[in-house]
């Protein structure tokens, strides 16, 4: 089953205007089927091979006079001696949409990128299905803890998977791999154990020294681990927002998962219903609406410029969309009902700022509402945000 991706036509319209398009993303986030569904007449390589990989690190140029053209070169940060001759290449040849590459290891792609071809190539993530991508297919849960607990890869659709089918094997795929690649971790037992206990820190600031104690390894280490699980777009992590306050604010990040179904199974749930019982469920939607505000913005093209706010009072902003022409905020509340105290944050926050702008509550219903402090916008409401 091929599910249309937003993403789709941001690829078409930039590989008109750059010479190489880059497309990063997590392992099974359907980069390589969007992109060979999008562009049939591009020959496809992947760096994963290790015979291509050979030819491509040995004999650059001959593998370039090979692959001269209109090629997808997927997991190309496996042979970063490659990308100065690419950039060689598009130089040359002044050709738009010669080269599209795509791999799963953000840092690695990104730092050759920026070494070798800035300003040669278009920059786009796909993340997995987001709830507006699953709900055009008739995919979305009819539920919010459903659709928390299922998460949104690709493949669980296409194979018809169960999120303990797929999740676990997953797991263990990306430890192999991916973490092997990236860091010398002589016990992955520890690691998945760091992993597990990430999980249960969603939403919260970042405590790297609690991390540490809590996981048995250094703080060095933990922020070592932490940028691997960033690189491989396991989690990410959204920064406070502090210009302009006299009053203290907290100032470490918080930790989200890009995908719920993912943090469901590191927490061990087998089912949707355990996310109705988990005590901190409510961090678990905020996650949830959190990744998908941030999949609507990348699914256009665009770069998010979102944080949170926190003083130490406990008065909180869950999201702050910065846009030109002031901010946009966000609460977000796994309840069924909406009372005026869930809009006191958002509220306090325009006070303390001085500003206006347009105000959101998320909630786990399904009815909007137009209030005096927010406008009240159900969770499958979040595909129009």
């Amino acid at each position: 089953m091929l599910i249309p991706r937003l993403l789709a036509n941001k690829v078409l319209d930039l590989a008109t205007k750059f010479p190489i398009v880059s497309l990063t993303g997590p392992r099974q986030s359907g980069k390589t089927t969007l992109l060979r569904s999008l562009l049939p007449d591009y020959q496809y390589v992947s760096l994963e091979n290790p015979v291509t990989r050979q030819f491509a690190t040995e004999d650059p140029n001959g593998f370039l006079a090979t692959y001269a053209e209109r090629v997808i070169f997927d997991e190309v940060q496996r042979v970063p001696s490659l990308f100065s001759y690419l950039q060689t290449k598009v130089d040359d040849s002044r050709q738009m949409g010669q080269y599209v590459l795509s791999g799963s290891q953000n840092f690695l792609l990104l730092q050759a990128i920026s070494q070798t071809l800035a300003g040669r190539v278009a920059v786009l993530r796909l993340l997995p299905l987001s709830y507006a991508e699953r709900q055009q297919a008739n995919l979305l849960g009819p539920s919010v803890a459903e659709s928390i607990f299922q998460g949104g890869y690709p493949a669980l659709y296409d194979r018809q998977l169960t999120p303990d089918e797929f999740f676990p094997s997953y797991i263990e795929t990306y430890l192999q791999r991916d973490v092997r690649d990236l860091a010398s971790i002589r016990n992955l037992g520890t690691f998945t154990t760091f992993v597990q206990l990430c999980a249960g820190r969603i939403g919260q600031p970042l405590n790297t020294s609690s991390l540490a104690s809590d996981c048995g390894v250094s703080v060095p280490t933990v922020r070592s681990w932490l940028s691997i699980l960033e690189s491989s777009y396991f989690i990410f992590l959204l920064q406070p927002y502090y210009q302009n306050f006299n009053k203290r604010v907290i100032k470490s990040p918080k930790l989200y998962f890009y995908d719920t179904g993912l943090a469901c199974s590191l927490l061990t749930m087998t089912t949707a219903q355990q996310v109705e019982s988990y005590y901190q469920r409510g961090s678990l939607f905020e996650n949830a609406m959190v990744a998908e505000l941030l999949k609507n913005r990348l699914n256009a093209g665009q770069t998010p410029h979102v944080y949170f706010w926190q003083d130490s009072n406990h008065n909180e902003v869950d999201l702050i969309d910065e846009q030109p022409g002031g901010f946009i905020t966000y609460e977000m509340k796994y309840s069924q009902t909406v009372s005026s105290d869930h809009l006191k944050n958002l509220i306090h926050f325009r006070k303390l700022t001085n500003t206006t702008g347009v105000d959101y509550l998320l909630y786990a219903g399904s009815e909007g509402q137009k209030r005096t402090g927010a406008t009240v916008v159900g969770w499958q409401g979040v595909t129009g945000l």
